[in-house]
Parts: C-alpha cells; structure tokens; sequence
C-alpha cells in the first residue's frame, strides 16, 4: 500500500471552523466552514475567502451548470440557490427526511441528490436512526426519495458517463452503488466496496480508474483510496480527522482533504481545528463531483 503525507494548505491557526462538501470550480477550491456558516474559496496558495455568509448551518454543496450554487441548511432540511446575488429557497425536504442533512452532489442535469442524516451529527450524546435515504431534488425544486434503507448516506460521486452513483455509507463501513435512471431515479443497489469496520466513509471522490478516495474521521484517521470489491490501494495519513475530500487543480491531480480534531461545536467553538491539506496523486480525478 503506498502512503502518502502531503502538505497543510490552510493550518489550524487560520480560524476555520469545520471545513466540508469541497468543490472545484471556476479555478479554485470552493468548500462550508459548517460551524461559521460560510462558504468559503481558497487557491493553491492558501488564500482563503469568504464566498457568501449563510443565515443556517451548511451541508451539502453544488454548482449547477449557469455557474449557481445549490446548498443544504443543515437543520431546517431545504436547499437553496445562490446565483451570486440573492440566496433563494428552492426546495423544502423535510417532509421526506429526518433531522438533518448530509452531503450532496449536482448532477449533469442540475439535480441535486442529497443524504440524510437521521440524528443530530453535531450532538454527541445524539444517536443515529437505523436507516436514512437519499432525495433528489429536481432543478424546478421538486423532490421525492431515491433511495432508503442505506446507513448514513453521505459523501456521493457519479461516474463520467453519468450511469452511476456511488455513495458512502458512514455508518455502514461502505461503499454502495447505483445505476442512474433516466429520470433520476436509482436503481440496481450494490456494494461497490465492503470496508473495515474502522474505517467509515464520509466525503468521497471518484478518480479516472474508477477508485475512490475516502476521508475517514473513524479509527486511523486517513484518506484511503480504495478499489472497487474493498482493496485499500493508498492512503494518506492524518493527524486530524478526515471529514472530505476533492479531486481538484488544473489536471485533477490535487487531492484536497478537509480535516479537523473533532465536530462537537462547544469544543470547535473553544478551539477551532480545521485544516486543509493537499497531495498530488497519479490518477487524476473523473466525474462529479
């Protein structure tokens, strides 16, 4: 297994809070400060940005093909759209959901297929339900359930072809696989990856051999990448914890890892920890995000 360190590209003394759902776009690396209620820029130098103040806790981000960014509230389950000047409410999911949102990804045709969470993540005394879903909002904000049963649905990529979605299961130590139906639909469920019970897959990236690299905030604290059937080919070690990960920069070869010490927001709150890391790595990135 081949074992990779990196780079700190923003440090813990920068102030950030909680750094997720990381985005390439437009020649920068867009990603939430969750904890801030932010979304926030950086480029290749650490300059760091903030992109637009959100008036909610943040999960889940997009940009849409006008260049628009789509965004979960967290608590209150809805999805809105920032066009650069005004943030509009596009979608309510909290019919369909519980609790509280995941990651999520935008597809080719502006749809936006978004996690649930099913318990209160930022509570540690909060346990999770059994099982969680997975919505797909459509681009005039109609929404409606794709998938269920799935334990903890969080980070999600599609292939290039647009034929398949893939999705970690962070509480199930899995990846599971979709085909994508021309609808939006999900079908054809599987186990892309089965994982050790250590690791537990949070945001994921899709890279152009068809492997997946996995930020892991559970047991050894790494960015593994892992093949389809569960081979753990590489892996980066931390000194945080792994919360998500991008396959971003000019040629897609820059693996950017949001990381931080803990996602209890007292302690955040008291000493915030959250840092971005980045790696160049041989394959380079395919599909979305």
């Amino acid at each position: 297994m081949k074992t990779h360190t990196g780079k700190i590209l923003i440090d813990k003394t920068r102030g950030l809070k909680f750094t997720e759902s990381p985005r390439w776009h437009d020649g920068k690396l867009w990603f939430l400060d969750i904890h801030d209620k932010a979304i926030m820029t950086a480029d290749l130098d650490g300059q760091v940005e903030t992109a637009v103040e959100l008036p909610f806790i943040p999960n889940a981000l997009g940009f849409r093909r006008d260049g628009s960014l789509l965004v979960g509230d967290a608590m209150q389950r809805r999805i809105h759209r920032w066009d650069g000047q005004a943030l509009q409410s596009l979608a309510d999911l909290s019919g369909i959901t519980t609790f509280c949102l995941s990651d999520g990804i935008v597809d080719a045709q502006d749809r936006m297929y978004v996690g649930d969470i099913g318990y209160n993540f930022f509570d540690p005394a909060n346990k999770p339900v059994d099982t969680c879903v997975i919505a797909c909002v459509e681009p005039d904000g109609r929404a409606r359930i794709v998938a269920d049963g799935l334990h903890f649905p969080n980070g999600m990529v599609i292939t290039p072809d647009g034929k398949a979605l893939i999705v970690g299961e962070t509480m199930g130590h899995r990846l599971t696989a979709f085909d994508v139906q021309a609808d939006g639909s999900l079908a054809n469920r599987r186990v892309y990856a089965q994982l050790p019970d250590d690791v537990s897959p949070d945001g994921i990236a899709l890279d152009a051999e068809g492997a997946v690299w996995l930020a892991n905030p559970e047991g050894r604290f790494a960015a593994l990448r892992v093949r389809e059937g569960g081979e753990i080919a590489e892996r980066v070690e931390l000194d945080t914890e792994g919360y998500a990960v991008m396959l971003g920069g000019p040629h897609r070869r820059h693996l950017f890892i949001c990381g931080s010490d803990s996602h209890d927001p007292a302690e955040i709150a008291r000493t915030p920890s959250a840092t971005l890391r980045v790696i160049e790595v041989e394959v380079p990135g395919a599909g979305v995000p």
